[in-house]
């Protein structure tokens, strides 16, 4: 009888890549970069350009000095690039945004051995970077079609100002950053990831639910919550990341629900209006242990009998 051969999991094959994955994922972010080119112009659009070319060539630059071969055609720095770029104001000049592509892609990923073994969401280190060193710049607000008016004026985010209709919401008619404004745009992009099985609603489901049942708690409105600030562009498109997200359904509810008491707890307890990002990147850290306690039993296995007696029996 021949040997027989046993291989560790997974056992079942599929088409899916992960360039076919991240194809999906900017085919799902264009209705944000759309509507952030409507709402702030032209410059919006420039910088998802240019930090998604500049992640891009970062990537090739440390494939080449850690010589390995080069990963950018897997298009996850695309990804990363557009995420960071969506999480910056219009104004922001493009110098500080090519250095969040540079933290976020050779630090937070490559540092750490490439895509699969980053344990955060590089997109969203990269704009905590950029927050913590350029904070004026990085909470510079302009007013939605600000191009179009040579007199307009800085403006404030939804959560501080609070006087926002939802409408104005769920269009994008309000200040932050040029993607997380417009509600309307990411909820078409995340209805999207989960028709075609990218993405499980899970996570998104128990963050903005937990959003919203913290707020009503509270006094706050639970609407204007999740349409307001970076709620649903870090739900849908952040707190999904399959690298730094637990894999389990039970680990995707935990973390859906953390980021979003986390997030609470900063935006009405803490002296920042908004704390998403914070939210998501603690979650990242605590993933591992939520896949240790969430893990499903192998079929068959058995806990072992601890022997009675001391050492000496």
């Amino acid at each position: 009888m021949e040997n027989l051969n046993v291989y560790s999991s997974p056992h079942r094959a599929s088409s899916r890549t992960t360039q076919s994955v991240m194809l999906h994922v900017i085919i799902a972010l264009i209705p944000a970069i759309v509507a952030a080119t409507i709402i702030y112009g032209f410059r919006a659009l420039m910088l998802v350009l240019v930090t998604t070319a500049s992640a891009v060539v970062w990537e090739a630059l440390c494939c080449i000095v850690m010589k390995k071969k080069t990963t950018i055609d897997d298009l996850s720095a695309v990804v990363t690039g557009i995420l960071l770029a969506l999480n910056l104001p219009a104004t922001l000049p493009f110098w500080m945004a090519a250095i969040g592509s540079f933290v976020a892609i050779c630090i937070v990923k490559e540092l750490f051995g490439g895509l699969g073994k980053n344990f955060a969401n590089p997109a969203i280190v990269g704009r905590i970077v950029l927050m913590l060193s350029f904070t004026s710049a990085m909470t510079n607000w302009v007013q939605p079609f600000y191009y179009k008016d040579a007199d307009a004026v800085a403006t404030a985010t939804p959560l501080v100002t609070k006087s926002e209709g939802y409408l104005d919401l769920l269009l994008g008619n309000c200040g932050g950053t040029i993607g997380e404004v417009c509600a309307l745009a990411i909820l078409i992009g995340g209805i999207y990831l989960v028709a075609v099985k990218v993405i499980s609603p899970v996570t998104p489901i128990a963050f903005l639910g937990s959003v919203m049942i913290f707020s009503f708690l509270v006094g706050e409105d639970p609407v204007y919550q999740i349409l307001s600030g970076g709620v649903m562009l870090g739900a849908v498109f952040m707190a999904t990341d399959y690298v730094t997200t637990p894999v389990t359904k039970l680990g995707k509810l935990i973390f859906g629900l953390g980021c979003g008491i986390i997030t609470c707890v900063i935006r009405f307890y803490c002296s920042m209006a908004e704390g998403v990002s914070f939210a998501i990147l603690f979650m990242n850290i605590v993933t591992p242990f939520i896949d240790m306690a969430t893990k499903s039993r192998p079929f068959g296995a058995k806990k072992a009998e601890k022997k009675a007696g001391g050492a000496d029996d």
